[in-house]
């Protein structure tokens, strides 16, 4: 069996490497070349993205010990086109995307696969921490043995065909012992920290990046309350994002919220804790991990935010997508999200909230 091995140039990526060779694949080892910082912009040495030219040495350093054959492939136009482009759009229409997910979706588990058949590869294996299941013919996707780095609400776009060609080698490891074999095996990343921050917004300025991207800042506009009036000006859309409670500038004997963005008349409505919880949201682009949708009305936990603990809820069909109504009320979740529904520790599919209820 021949696998090809995506190294970010990370210990984990890099200790899935070193699994999939014991378990007895044969191995190449690759990093994509995703983005690329601006000539001239200089590294913070405190960012902990991912991309860099560090990274790449890493990655070839780590397959060079493994004994394994090593390449780089440049799809930063792709990325440009399908992570980077996307992004930048759907916060400019006051949505809050997640580009992990895009990034899965199209490069990892998009052109990663079709170079890895190419190159006559079996399968693909990344160094996610989630698990995959399979009952004779269907695959499933479940959560990581380490919960505080299970990775599988950005995975839930994956379908029975890349599952079926997929490895997790590091699904049933904890972080700790990642690292521990790292060290035993001496890899110069043993001790790496881990990326946290989007490869392309390194210093968290989301506004910028999609200034940035799009070539023009969005406009000031108001904050407005719940009941339309005006309490003051905000410094354009793309700065906010529901839920949000730090640096609106606006005084207020209760602490304030975002409650909604509205890109058609510019403006950011803020209401207080109560104001912004809701019981339900709908859901669009909706994709079921089987192929098929389940028994409806479905009831599961549904995971609205990467880290966040997955409330009960039931879901509906509603129009072209689902809509979820929660077992207890929730703070708004923010269009351009992900919503994923598990059962259990198993991945059902997910969607894109598009309303976030009331």
């Amino acid at each position: 069996m021949k696998a090809l091995i995506a190294m970010s140039g990370g210990v984990d990526s890099s200790v899935a490497a070193y699994r999939m060779k014991e378990a007895g694949y044969d191995c190449i080892g690759c990093t994509m070349k995703l983005f690329s910082r601006p000539a001239g912009e200089e590294a913070d040495p405190d960012e902990r993205s991912c991309c860099s030219i560090e990274d790449v040495e890493d990655a070839r350093a780590v397959a060079r010990r493994l004994g394994i054959p090593y390449y780089v492939f440049n799809f930063s136009e792709e990325f440009r086109t399908e992570v980077m482009r996307r992004f930048a759009e759907s916060y400019a229409a006051g949505r809050t995307p997640n580009p992990c997910i895009d990034c899965n979706r199209f490069l990892k588990f998009g052109k990663l696969y079709q170079r890895a058949r190419e190159l006559g590869c079996d399968c693909v294996a990344t160094g996610h921490y989630a698990r995959i299941g399979r009952d004779g013919d269907r695959y499933y996707l479940r959560c990581a043995a380490d919960r505080e780095k299970d990775q599988s609400y950005v995975l839930y776009r994956l379908g029975q065909d890349e599952l079926a060609h997929t490895a997790f080698p590091l699904g049933d490891v904890a972080k700790e012992e990642t690292r521990r074999i790292a060290q035993a095996l001496g890899f110069v990343n043993a001790g790496k920290r881990d990326s946290q921050d989007i490869c392309f917004v390194p210093d968290g300025d989301h506004a910028a990046a999609v200034a940035r991207i799009l070539g023009c800042a969005a406009p000031p506009g108001d904050f407005l309350d719940v009941g339309g009036a005006v309490l003051g000006r905000h410094e354009g859309i793309t700065h906010y994002t529901v839920g949000q409670r730090r640096g609106l500038g606006i005084s207020s004997t209760e602490r304030l919220y975002v409650c909604s963005v509205d890109p058609g008349t510019n403006t950011v409505t803020l209401g207080t804790k109560a104001q912004l919880m809701r019981e339900w949201a709908d859901t669009e682009d909706v994709h079921w991990i089987s192929g098929e949708a389940p028994a409806f009305p479905l009831h599961c936990r549904v995971r609205l935010r990467y880290h966040q603990t997955a409330p009960e809820a039931t879901v509906r069909p509603h129009g072209d997508g689902v809509r979820i109504e929660f077992a207890v009320p929730q703070p708004a979740p923010a269009p351009g999200q992900a919503a994923v529904f598990y059962d259990g520790d198993t991945v059902l599919g997910g969607g894109i909230l598009c309303v976030p209820g009331r």
